[in-house]
């Protein structure tokens, strides 16, 4: 039995959420998102929550049953607090800056990294070394972190890099002679 899938979504105040075959389409204060779950899984709207249930005991619907609660709690969560990645850049000369809806890297590299985020997330650098990651999709607002933080990961000697606000970089000693 799933413990996760057992638990009904709760949606708050201001969220309603409707149920078309197995597409479930949550609006809230922040927006609209939709998921379409598998036909391992029934979704059914109360009044003030949303309810999973399997449609058979195999292993794939017991599998879909937890995931298909967890991606609804995921849409509730984005369209009323939404979701948040914050970065930040260590390293000498290495600043971030926003100019207009393009992200401006200075990453030590010969030319400057200009990055545009997708449709549905904002980026701002309130600081040189910060860069904030906002939106309503939890999947697209790490890729978008993600694909900025690939363009320097930190390293481990100095510690020179983009990394995730409050993570932890396993630092090596250098050589010695």
């Amino acid at each position: 039995m799933s413990r996760i899938g057992k638990k009904a979504v709760d949606l708050p105040s201001g969220v309603t959420a409707s149920v078309s075959g197995q597409t479930i389409e949550v609006k809230g204060p922040k927006g609209v998102r939709t998921f379409r779950a598998t036909d391992d899984v029934t979704m059914t709207v109360g009044d003030n929550d949303v309810t999973v249930t399997p449609r058979g005991k195999s292993k794939r619907a017991r599998q879909q049953w937890g995931m298909s609660r967890t991606m609804i709690r995921n849409l509730v969560t984005g369209v009323t607090e939404g979701f948040k990645k914050e970065l930040e850049i260590q390293g000498v000369g290495y600043r971030a800056a926003m100019t207009g809806n393009t992200l401006k890297l200075n990453l030590g590299l010969s030319h400057d990294v200009d990055y545009t985020p997708p449709e549905g997330v904002t980026v701002t650098a309130p600081k040189q070394t910060e860069i904030i990651v906002e939106g309503i999709d939890e999947q697209l607002v790490g890729q978008v972190a993600a694909n900025i933080r690939a363009w320097r990961k930190p390293e481990p000697y100095k510690g020179k890099g983009i990394r995730y606000k409050g993570e932890f970089v396993f630092r090596k000693e250098g050589k010695k002679k």
